[in-house]
């Protein structure tokens, strides 16, 4: 990718978020000012986000986190994926966005994760939806693997209710403390 294709990249995304998804809940990309309340949801969950994120052991403090944010604005400024922050009626509950773009392959993956204190709320199917959309309408792309660090069934079928089929099961799946994660590579049931 060019510098010239990568901004424009960057700026289709900067102009899809931030979105309102729905009343009580919005997508933004995330932002250093949000750096303390990102730290505080993350401590309250390391374990049920688990390791298999790479980023998370070496989020130690507000400073960490701020440096991790800077590598996601940059990430996106380079087209190769965001972040986002996910807002309930105004409060960070977890993350969602695209790890990395494989231009050559139109595939990308998206990863998440949820608060434990915000799950059983159907944000994470409003979420992905955004993103998927994003992903397909916007940026072209063709495929997507979806991870999620959950070994909870209503989030794991997130991709299905979404209209999408499998076409192939990693089954080499990370054990966790509290869990597993499925790596499974979707792609749009109308041979798109």
């Amino acid at each position: 990718m060019t510098p010239s294709e990568n901004a424009a990249i960057a700026a289709k995304t900067r102009s899809r978020f931030p979105a309102q998804v729905r009343e009580d809940f919005r997508l933004e990309l995330v932002r250093q000012s949000q750096a303390e309340e990102f730290y505080r949801l993350l401590a309250r969950n390391r374990a049920h986000v688990g390791r298999w994120m790479m980023w998370v052991p070496r989020i130690t403090g507000p400073d960490s986190m701020r440096s991790w944010i800077r590598r996601c604005q940059r990430q996106l400024s380079n087209g190769q994926g965001f972040h986002l922050a996910l807002l309930l009626d105004g409060a960070i509950v977890g993350t969602a966005g695209l790890l990395r773009i494989d231009w050559g392959n139109r595939a990308t993956e998206i990863g998440y994760w949820l608060g434990e204190e915000a799950q059983g709320r159907g944000l994470m199917t409003d979420a992905c939806a955004v993103v998927i959309g994003h992903v397909f309408d916007d940026l072209a792309l063709h495929r997507i693997q979806i991870c999620c660090a959950t070994e909870n069934a209503r989030s794991r079928a997130i991709p299905e209710r979404l209209g999408f089929q499998h076409e192939g099961v990693l089954r080499d799946a990370e054990q966790l403390q509290d869990g597993f994660v499925d790596q499974v590579v979707y792609g749009l049931l109308h041979g798109n």
